[in-house]
This record gives C-alpha cells, structure tokens and sequence, in this order.
C-alpha cells in the first residue's frame, strides 16, 4: 500500500481527534476490560504541542486519513493535552532517546504497514535532529508492533484512572 504524509497543523485537529477515538475503540476495545478501556482513553489523547513543534504526522492512504503519529524532543513520554505529569522540558539528543508519541491507526487500516510507516517516519524525523535512541509508552495493541521494529520492553507499568480502574502500559526502547 502506497501511503503519504504531511506536518499536521492546527486544522487538522478535529479529524485527527477523530480518528484517535476510532482506534482506540476500534483497536483496543477487543483487547481490554470496559475499565481498563476507560483508562486507556484517560491516558491517551492528542497533544498539541506536537503540532505546534512540527513533529507529528497525518498519514493518508489516496485522500482518506489512515493514520497520525509522531515523535518529541521534549520529555513527556505519553499521553494528550489533558494528561497529568507532563514536562515540555527540553531533551539533549546526546543523553535522552527521542519520545515517539501519540501513534493511532484507523480500524479499518490496522495491520497494513500504517504504524511501521508512521514509525519509520517518527525515527528518521528524530535521527535528523541528532537522537540516537528511542523511547515510548506502548499500550497492549502497539506492543507487537513495536516489538517487530526491535524495540524492547524496559519496564511494565499500570496506568490508575482517576477513578481507579487501571490499564498494563509498556515502556519500550530502541537504539539505533
């Protein structure tokens, strides 16, 4: 399959939100418990910083958005606008792995080189910028994925909702 991309910008957002709710409903929803599907939704989410820094992508396949994802050179590692914890500090390409974020698949385009096209993008883009590493926050519908593009799980967390339902996440690395 043949796929192309753009920066996404501030008009994009809308679909892109669009999106990010049909793939996790639709990539996630038969791997996860009703609560943990409910923390996976708090904990994921667009961030707009990413849109803003220039380093997330909209990918479609002829004019039909298929894909979005991308990578940060600040030191949040997960989550949207609205999640707790976050830092827009500065990572130092020479000590800190880029942080690939934010990557959702349409449904009906899941297991058709969408993610490894978003990923490939997202690593080369941060290559550019002088990272020599990689690191993200996988959720158990990415895992595989990433695990296919020799990235390692470095450690298992579980995400708590607010209201204390909770959901496995994996911390991955790759270094080039």
């Amino acid at each position: 399959m043949k796929y192309t991309h753009k920066i996404a910008v501030s008009s994009d957002i809308s679909s892109i939100s669009k999106l990010m709710h049909l793939a996790i409903e639709g990539n996630m929803a038969k791997l996860l418990s009703e609560e943990q599907l409910e923390a996976a939704k708090e904990s994921m989410g667009l961030d707009t910083q990413l849109i803003k820094d220039q380093t997330y992508f909209v990918v479609y396949a002829g004019q039909i958005l298929v894909g979005c994802g991308g990578f940060s050179y600040r030191k949040t590692l997960f989550g949207g606008d609205h999640t707790p914890n976050r830092s827009n500090g500065l990572l130092d390409p020479i000590l800190d792995p880029a942080k690939i974020r934010a990557m959702y698949t349409h449904p009906l385009w899941a297991r058709k080189g969408v993610g490894t096209y978003i990923l490939k993008l997202a690593e080369k883009e941060s290559e550019k910028r002088g990272f020599k590493s990689f690191e993200l926050m996988a959720t158990v519908s990415g895992k595989l994925l990433y695990e296919k593009r020799d990235y390692q799980v470095t450690e298992q967390i579980d995400y708590f909702s607010k209201v204390g339902n909770k959901v496995p996440m994996y911390r991955m690395m790759k270094k080039i």
